[in-house]
């Protein structure tokens, strides 16, 4: 299998998540699209949505409801209120060969893999730092590796969207009394690994005032594909 150098899908990473890899864990009507609860909050409608395709996402969703559109850049009727919007950065792993590319080191990772057992851990870590949203469901996304000290879960990271040929790093995070160890950095190289064992391609997103975790991806070798805004709006 070739390496995906298309990076078309991550254009629209939720809707093409659900309509491919994700797709078991998708609620559809008409031109719209969500996750199942608990999975996540992301909502799709497409870039050129008109008004039937943003009713169906009302009657997915119901009334007066969080529509979290990550970064679809469509614009919803004017009776949808704006909840909130964040300005962001979407991240892409270059290939060998590639400008701007740099080898990921191999390190070896004293990690876990997490699973439904973890999910009280898994939310209470998320509580703590705060690195995005993430639901009791949201585990069944893909594969989430965390690290203990003391058996107890002190840092975190996981496989969120999956648009064809590409696998999101997200939920990355480390508990504020066992940071500077290098936890995020090993936690994200293996999901590298694992990622590019698959022949998929590793990406990401940030919030673009997120500099110490900007710093970060760039240190591991992740370039800005592109800025994005994020954006919920409430249904009418």
């Amino acid at each position: 299998m070739k390496v995906n150098r298309d990076d078309t899908a991550l254009d629209d990473p939720v809707g093409e998540s659900l309509r491919g890899h994700h797709a078991h864990l998708a609620h559809r009507l008409g031109g719209a699209a969500t996750y199942l609860p608990d999975v996540t909050t992301f909502s799709t409608v497409s870039a050129d949505a008109g008004p039937a395709a943003w009713a169906d996402l009302a009657a997915l969703l119901g009334r007066g409801e969080l529509a979290d559109m990550f970064s679809c850049p469509a614009t919803p009727p004017g009776d949808w209120e704006p909840v909130f919007s964040l300005d962001g950065l979407q991240l892409i792993l270059p290939l060998d060969g590639d400008p701007g590319h740099t080898a990921v080191e191999r390190t070896p990772a004293a990690v876990v893999e997490l699973g439904a057992d973890d999910v009280p851990e898994m939310l209470d870590l998320v509580a703590r730092t705060s690195p995005g949203p993430f639901w009791p469901r949201t585990h069944e996304l893909g594969t989430y590796l965390g690290i203990r000290e003391n058996d107890k879960l002190v840092a975190m990271a996981g496989e969120r969207l999956h648009p064809p040929g590409w696998t999101e790093i997200s939920a990355v995070c480390t508990a504020p009394e066992s940071r500077g160890h290098g936890h995020a950095a090993r936690l994200v190289r293996t999901l590298i690994e694992r990622i590019e064992s698959r022949n998929e391609r590793a990406f990401l997103h940030v919030a673009a005032a997120h500099t110490a975790a900007i710093a970060l991806y760039e240190r591991l070798g992740f370039v800005v594909r592109t800025p994005v805004t994020f954006r919920g709006f409430r249904t009418p």
